[in-house]
């Protein structure tokens, strides 16, 4: 089976100039897929149960705002952030244990939203997912058009103080603490001895079911990953350009755009499974944080549209898609596969200017942000941008 190829990325303090957390990733996804990008506000409510993508589970009382980039046919999520600041990225991975389409149970993608919605830490959102799973396992289909395709997940998880990367294995799984340095996940497995957190039994099971012989140091990634897998070109693409962009600190989030457009990471519509949106964001503990997302295909031709949280934030219905659901293609998805051609690509490039120019201006209200400070002036930021980037497609 082959295996669609997602990358995430984290670069922590003191590799980065300003002193933030700076999250990346492209969403690699079935050909044709529609990527929406929509917000939900934050919420309580009385509600006992939840519809997911395939179940329903208990619900919770209160969940925090989330801006989701998310195929558009399921409830999930594969990346996206809350007013927490916290960010995740989804990740498939291989592994010696059946993944079965037909089960009805939480997608990699509902975990990857439940969390955002039910945590206020990175650490948070690993004891949500590992709970989650726990109690309602992990299993299902991952496309509306595509047979039998399904995976287990790993997830890259990150607020303003630190990452964690979550490693699963149908119920079993391990977590990694970052708190310095970077790190990347691609499809694959890449926790050997070093995690810091585990479910109950995942040593157990490896040793009574053959898939570890009980010597040495046990090896999540040697025991679980699928026979005939590893560590992929995508990953070690990955290490080898964090370590080109990280060789003098001072990493910045135009560096994190450059990551995510090199042509060995993201995938073109010629791929069977493109890049369908692609996600940066810059997490601060003492300044607002702002997300950068794409939610269009393809970062190389894309640009990146600023988000921060607000008490009245609104964005554009551009990129939500439309119902019924006989075509998902929302409006801003449609306008930018037209420019997208070679004979537009003119307009792209002059989008990336605009999108400079919008991260200069940015990043500059971010610096000079005092607390206190009112965020009415960035309440439709993204609406804004999304809704000029329309009007050059037209």
């Amino acid at each position: 089976m082959e295996l669609v190829s997602c990358n995430s990325f984290v670069v922590l303090p003191p590799l980065t100039g300003n002193g933030s957390v700076i999250f990346g990733k492209n969403s690699d996804r079935p050909e044709g897929e529609v990527q929406e990008l929509i917000y939900e506000p934050p919420n309580c409510t009385t509600e006992k149960t939840l519809k997911c993508t395939f179940i329903e589970i208990d619900q919770v009382e209160m969940t925090y705002g989330v801006i989701l980039s998310k195929p558009a046919w399921m409830w999930g999520c594969e990346m996206g952030a809350n007013d927490q600041g916290v960010v995740i990225g989804n990740q498939p991975v291989l592994t010696r244990l059946k993944c079965s389409a037909s089960k009805k149970a939480l997608l990699g993608t509902d975990l990857a939203r439940l969390a955002l919605e039910r945590s206020k830490t990175a650490e948070e959102a690993v004891d949500v997912i590992t709970n989650l799973l726990a109690q309602y396992g992990q299993g299902g289909s991952y496309s509306d058009t595509l047979s039998d395709f399904s995976y287990h997940n790993s997830f890259l998880i990150a607020d303003a103080t630190e990452a964690w990367v979550l490693e699963t294995a149908d119920v079993h799984w391990v977590a990694e603490k970052v708190t310095t340095g970077c790190r990347n996940i691609s499809s694959c497995l890449s926790i050997e001895s070093n995690f810091d957190k585990q479910s109950r039994d995942v040593i157990i099971f490896a040793k009574r079911h053959g898939l570890w012989n009980g010597e040495g140091n046990f090896s999540f990634s040697a025991a679980y990953s699928e026979i005939g897998t590893g560590i992929t070109k995508k990953y070690q693409k990955g290490v080898d350009l964090l370590q080109r962009y990280t060789h003098i600190n001072g990493f910045c989030v135009n560096d994190m755009f450059s990551i995510l457009r090199n042509s060995e990471i993201s995938c073109g519509p010629e791929d069977c499974f493109p890049t369908a949106a692609s996600q940066v964001s810059s997490l601060s503990s003492k300044k607002p944080s702002c997300h950068w997302f794409t939610a269009t295909p393809n970062p190389i031709l894309s640009v990146f549209k600023p988000f921060v949280f607000t008490p009245n934030v609104r964005i554009s219905h551009h990129t939500t898609s439309p119902v019924p659901e006989s075509s998902r293609r929302h409006s801003l998805y449609r306008l930018h596969a037209i420019a997208s051609k070679s004979a537009e690509t003119k307009v792209i490039s002059l989008l990336q200017e605009m999108e400079q120019n919008c991260l200069e201006e940015v990043e500059k209200f971010l610096e000079d942000f005092e607390e206190g400070q009112p965020l009415t002036e960035v309440d439709e930021l993204m609406k804004d941008v999304v809704e000029t980037e329309i009007k050059f497609y037209k």
